[in-house]
This record gives C-alpha cells, sequence and structure tokens, in this order.
C-alpha cells in the first residue's frame, strides 16, 4: 500500500515501530511524507519513500493533531508541516488521526490557529489580524524565522475559541498573503485515541 506518513512527535512512534514490522514482517508499505523531516528519518530507518507526483493516489495517511473538536474538525500544523500534511490528506482514501485524549476539545481554539503566509505578505496578513482584535506571532526556531518546506512564514494566531472551523479558513484563505491554514475541516476518517484507559478507534460520521 501506498501510505501517507505525517510529521511531529506522535509519528515518530509510528515510524519506529513501522520500520520494525517491515523488517520482521516483510511489510509491501511505500511511504509518502508530509515534510523532509519525516522523509529524512523514514528512509533512515529502511522505509521505502517516493514523492506525492510519484502515485496515483495514497490509501492511508496517518498523523497527528494538534486539537480535535466533536465535529471532527481538528488544528493541525503545530510540526510546522500544515501545508504538505492537507496536501497528502486530500490525495488519501482514508486519513487516520492519533491523540492522547487531552487533544479532545469542546470547541478549537486554545491552541493558537498556525496560518502560513507568504513572506511578501507578512505586514498585510498582520493588520488583518488587527482589524479582528487578534493576536499572532511569527513562528521562529533556533532564534531564526522558522521557514517552511514550501518557503512560506506560519504565524500563530490567538482566535480563541472557534465556532465555525470551515467559516474562518475560508475568510482566511481568501486573503491573498495566506497560503493554507492548520484547521483541517472534513478531512478525518478514523480518530484512534489514546487515554488512561487504553486505546479507542473512532470513526468520523461522515466516513464511508
Amino acid at each position: 500500500m501506498i501510505l501517507g506518513l505525517g510529521t511531529g512527535s506522535t509519528v515518530a512512534f509510528l515510524l519506529d515501530d513501522l520500520a520494525g514490522r517491515i523488517e520482521r514482517e516483510g511489510l509491501d508499505v511505500t511511504g509518502v511524507a508530509t515534510s523532509e523531516d519525516t522523509a529524512r528519518t523514514a528512509r533512515a530507518l529502511g522505509i521505502p519513500m517516493v514523492s506525492l507526483d510519484d502515485v496515483a493516489k495514497i490509501d492511508l495517511t496517518i498523523d497527528g493533531a494538534d486539537e480535535v473538536d466533536p465535529g471532527f474538525a481538528m488544528i493541525k500544523g503545530g510540526g510546522g508541516a500544515l501545508l504538505r500534511e492537507k496536501i497528502v490528506a486530500r490525495a488519501s482514501e482514508r486519513v487516520a488521526i492519533m491523540v492522547d485524549d487531552s487533544k479532545l476539545v469542546p470547541v478549537l481554539g486554545a491552541f493558537d490557529l498556525p496560518v502560513e503566509i507568504v513572506p511578501f505578505g507578512r505586514r498585510v496578513f498582520e493588520t488583518l489580524l488587527e482589524t479582528l482584535g487578534v493576536p499572532g506571532a511569527l513562528r521562529r526556531q533556533d532564534g531564526e524565522t522558522l521557514v517552511t518546506d514550501g518557503g512560506h512564514w506560519i504565524v500563530d494566531c490567538a482566535f480563541g475559541r472557534i465556532e465555525d472551523p470551515a467559516a474562518l479558513h475560508a475568510r482566511l484563505v481568501g486573503h491573498p498573503a495566506v497560503v493554507e491554514t492548520g484547521l483541517f475541516v472534513g478531512l478525518l476518517h478514523t480518530l484512534i485515541v489514546a487515554g488512561a484507559d487504553g486505546v479507542e478507534v473512532r470513526d468520523a460520521p461522515h466516513a464511508g
């Protein structure tokens, strides 16, 4: 199968386990990475990898999330790979998200919303946030502005309660400086939740 591999700390455990099963059981799995970091780690572990351009579709993508609401909308992008994560999710037959139960929230927004922007448009996007009364911080790493794999910047936006994730996403991506947002709506098929009592698997209402 063609397996989309997400980005972040949760996926790191997946990569280790997947590599072990490929070696022990001979699983016929080829990965498509959502970030250069995931691609490097997967290759180092011996997981066969290809580019998204090399496949017609992805059978399943496994990733993590920063928040998930009762309607299965998510905030993602804490790892800085939200654009590629969304592209890979859109190309997938199914998307499975692994979280611990602390990531389940009644309403999205406690976690700042990552918004990926073109560097040229930083000031005009900040003006939009000022108009909305929303604090935003340009993401930095090791003292430098974080640059995504696509050459963009990320602004972490403190919107607070996001009652209508789809509407907010539509409003933000309508701005010419915005490449993508960390709001993932209608993309999750299976939610895998780890808690004190074990692991629970939940299917999204729209999952076929």
